[in-house]
This record gives structure tokens, C-alpha cells and sequence, in this order.
């Protein structure tokens, strides 16, 4: 069986995709807890759980021996398995990089001075290439960049208002998601290519939130901006916060950059506000009052951010959920449209209870699509294939 490999390499976890040669979903895997007690779960094309080969603490212990594990699961539950070729999720391609592009040494020496832009993240993408490069030494491999999709941002939603010689430096608002976006402006491109043409806010809310506002599938703005720290609060990560905090942090309490960044990224977000957990699930479950003041702020900020996508558009036609939350909680969903009838926006409570994929009534389209980062990867990787 010949097939094509996506990979996602988190800093503890790796996601897997295995498509045919026609882009027919095989099968996903997910590796979590790299160097701890690493779990192992793989399901094929329909989301059954296949059977997986006893694992060993050591079977977990870097993301070369994770991607091993990971590939012996997938040789048993699709025997004669041949990955022709890899695509891998690559958090930052910095400036030059906009398209997706066959992975070379110069190519990974270039992606690797572009940690320090996203240091939780390229690191650990470049330790699944590496893996990936090992294991299938004769595949073509390609890097799919997550800030590629905005690339094209009009100067004003590109810079910051600091001296320019930053922003000939990198410093500027770069965007992530585009994966995500990516599909989803194809997928309206596909079913619904009026709404596609016109003015769209797409909010890709998970454990990592942003919005974007795609006008004629392009994108135009994002709430994601130098980092993925900013814009919407997340499960673990802060959103926006004033500049003068980081300055508080350091000068008042005594803080290194290390400990700053660990509780940015680590310790705030949903997590931090609700002091119980970063799982959204969890929060709905609760009667804390904590939980609900963090999913109040959580809400409250996807309506700020939507109205100033909105005024960014010059209007709106529609908006579309996806990601985990936004594809699931219908509570969130809600909640983020209550009261904004203002600007178009009044949901059917029964469709959206029902996480129909219209939910809405009023004149500004409200959708729930699921989105499909690993087919957009291995849509890149097909493409290396085709004559």
C-alpha cells in the first residue's frame, strides 16, 4: 500500500495522517508524552481504534523513537505500507517562505534561525523533519508553514508601530492557523463560493484560538500577530496583553524571561483565569465561579475580536467555527453570538444545538466546518508526486 505521511511534532506530541495516493483519509495516529510515559493511539480511515504492538517507556523517549512506535502501529494495521512521501506541519517560515517547499539541508538551516520566533514551537517541528528525514532517507518531504496563509497582509495589519528597522528585522505580525484557514477558504471556495468571494471571519478556537478575516478567501487580518501569544485568551495561553505587564513582570517582580514565558504559554489562558483547567469541557462542567468569569473572558474577547475583523472587512457576510471548541461546544458557540444581532448575527438555537453546519437565521452566514490541517499538508506533499 503506498501512501503519503503527514506529521505534526509538538513539543510532547506527534499527530500523524496517512492518506492514499488519491488523498483518501487511511488513518491517524497520536503520540502523547514524548520523554515521559508516552501513550500511543491510532484509528483508521472511519475513526475505529486499531490494535497497536506492546510499547515500552523507552519506545517514547525522543520524537525519532515516537515516530518509530508510531510507523511499527501503522505496519500492522495496514500491511505493506510504503510511504512514497512526508509533509510536515512547520509552525513559522518567517518572511520569505509562503508556499509550501520540499525540505533541503540549506531549507532547514534557514527554518532553524527562525526559532527564536516561535521557541515552544520550531524546535520541536524540526525534531519531527529530522525524525522523518531518517526514517524515509528516499521520500520527498515537504514543509507546510503555518504563517504562509497571511503573508499577504496589507502593511498596517503587518506591522507594529515601532521603529522601522524591527520590522526589516522580522518583528511583525506574522499570523498562525493558516493551515486551518487554508482548508477552510477552500472548502467555502468548493460549497460555497458566493460566501468565499465576500467578507469571512473564521475563528479556529481549540487550546490554540485565533480568528482570521479572509476577504475573496484571502487573508486579510488575523488576531495572531509576532507570536502565538496574542490575540484570544487560550487554554493555556494569555492573548493579548499590554506590553506594560512584561515590563511589571520583569522590573517588579523579578522575573527572568524564562519564567515570563513560562507562565505566558504555560500558566495563564483558561487555565490561569479558571485556577481548575485549560479543557473547555471541563470548564462548562463546572459550577465555579471562576470557570464561568474564564469562559466569560474567553467569549467576551472572540466578540471583540470579531467586530474589529468585521470593521478590518468593511462588513461581514459570514462567520465559521472550527476547531475543537468551535466545532463542538455549542454552549461556546452561543455564547459568542449572543447579542450581536448588531451586526447581523442571530443563530437557530435547534441547528446549533444540533452542530448542523448552518446555524443560523439572520443575514450574516453562521457555519460550523470541521477543518482538516493534515489533508492540506498532504495535499502539498501530493503535489510534489503529480507529474
Amino acid at each position: 500500500m503506498r501512501a503519503i505521511l503527514t506529521l505534526n511534532a509538538g513539543s510532547s506530541s506527534l499527530k500523524l495522517g496517512l492518506f492514499s495516493e488519491t488523498l483518501e483519509t487511511l488513518g491517524f495516529g497520536h503520540v502523547d508524552r514524548i520523554g515521559g510515559q508516552g501513550a500511543l493511539r491510532v484509528v483508521d480511515g472511519a475513526g475505529q481504534t486499531l490494535p497497536i504492538p506492546d510499547t515500552r517507556p523507552e519506545d517514547f523517549e525522543t520524537h525519532a523513537k515516537a515516530l518509530a512506535t508510531a510507523l511499527a502501529a501503522f505496519h500492522a494495521g495496514f500491511p505493506g505500507l510504503e510511504v512514497i512521501a512526508v509533509g510536515h506541519r512547520v509552525v513559522h517560515g518567517g518572511i520569505d517562505h509562503a508556499a509550501p517547499e520540499r525540505i533541503t539541508d540549506d531549507l532547514m538551516a534557514e527554518l532553524a534561525k527562525l526559532a527564536p520566533f516561535a521557541p515552544l514551537h520550531q524546535p520541536h517541528n524540526l525534531a519531527g523533519v529530522r525524525a522523518a528525514l531518517d526514517a524515509f532517507p528516499d521520500a520527498p518531504q515537504i514543509a507546510c508553514f503555518d504563517t504562509a496563509f497571511h503573508r499577504n497582509h496589507p502593511f498596517v495589519n503587518d506591522t507594529f508601530a515601532l521603529p522601522r528597522r524591527f520590522y526589516e528585522k522580522g518583528v511583525r505580525r506574522y499570523g498562525f492557523h493558516g493551515l486551518s484557514y487554508d482548508y477552510i477558504s477552500g472548502e467555502l471556495a468548493t460549497t460555497e463560493p458566493k460566501l468565499h468571494a465576500g467578507r469571512v471571519v473564521v475563528a479556529h478556537l481549540g487550546s490554540g484560538a485565533s480568528m482570521c478575516g479572509l476577504q475573496g478567501g484571502q487573508s486579510i487580518a488575523s488576531t495572531m500577530g509576532f507570536s502565538a501569544l496574542d490575540g484570544l485568551p487560550m487554554g493555556t495561553r494569555s492573548g493579548q496583553l499590554d506590553p506594560g505587564v512584561l515590563l511589571y513582570l520583569m522590573d517588579q517582580e523579578g522575573m527572568s524571561s524564562g519564567e515570563i514565558s513560562d507562565l505566558l504559554y504555560k500558566e495563564s489562558g483558561l487555565k490561569g483565569m479558571s485556577g481548575l483547567s485549560n479543557d473547555m469541557r471541563e470548564l462548562e462542567a463546572s459550577d465555579d465561579p471562576h470557570a464561568a468569569e474564564a469562559i466569560d473572558y474567553f467569549t467576551f474577547r472572540i466578540r471583540r475580536e470579531l467586530g474589529a475583523l468585521a470593521a478590518a472587512l468593511g462588513g461581514l457576510d459570514a462567520l465559521v467555527f472550527c476547531g475543537g471548541i468551535g466545532e463542538n461546544s455549542a454552549h461556546i458557540r452561543a455564547r459568542v453570538c449572543e447579542g450581536m444581532g448588531w451586526i447581523g448575527i442571530t443563530l437557530d438555537a435547534g441547528k446549533n444545538a444540533a452542530n448542523a453546519r448552518h446555524i443560523s437565521i439572520g443575514p450574516v452566514e453562521v457555519m460550523v466546518i470541521p477543518t482538516n490541517e493534515e489533508l492540506v499538508i498532504a495535499r502539498a506533499a501530493h503535489a510534489v508526486l503529480s507529474p
